[in-house]
């Protein structure tokens, strides 16, 4: 058997009586109908290292790559979310209306609605939640700088953000219907 089979077979093996614990970390950050693709892609990303055996905690790896994966989704998500409803409600307009004079109309009518809709996604929120997810994504703040203004930890205030986005995105695509 060769090293690279040994290697394969050690993560396996470690990611399997982990599998639980990453599960339970990814599902915090993701809506669950992403959870698996995230699953598949950690073991996938565990497998690809180059120097397995320079990493000296298999279990901290993983769980980092699982958790880093899970926020690269959410910015997906968070960018592909504001692309939408810009691209669909501009396509909307164009293939219903013709006349210029009431494009501008109805696109700010449509702007309102969707900030309201991200205005009410936000006071769902918990208070702290809301508090960190406004400083960041409204007002521009650096995690540091909302961790010290908060007196949180950068950890906490990535949880936040992360659940912050998570929450609105959930609650602005179950409208995606009414498009």
């Amino acid at each position: 058997m060769s090293t690279v089979d040994n290697n394969n077979d050690a993560v396996l093996q470690v990611f399997s009586s982990l599998r639980a614990s990453l599960v339970r970390l990814v599902a915090t950050i993701v809506p669950p109908r992403e959870i698996e693709d995230i699953m598949q892609e950690t073991y996938i990303r565990v497998c690809q290292v180059e120097s397995p055996s320079q990493i000296r905690c298999q279990r901290s790896f993983m769980l980092k790559v699982a958790r880093n994966l899970a926020f690269d989704y959410v910015k997906k998500a968070e960018t592909r979310l504001v692309s939408n409803v810009d691209n669909s409600e501009l396509q909307l307009l164009q293939d219903t209306l013709d006349f210029s004079d009431t494009d501008e109309t109805y696109t700010q009518v449509v702007a309102d609605r969707e900030f309201s809709r991200f205005c009410e996604a936000v006071k769902r929120l918990p208070e702290q939640c809301r508090k960190v997810f406004v400083l960041k994504k409204v007002y521009g703040y650096t995690q540091k700088e909302i961790a010290e203004h908060l007196d949180l930890s950068e950890s906490t205030i990535e949880k936040h953000i992360a659940y912050g986005i998570k929450q609105c995105s959930q609650y602005m695509f179950s409208f995606e219907d009414e498009r």
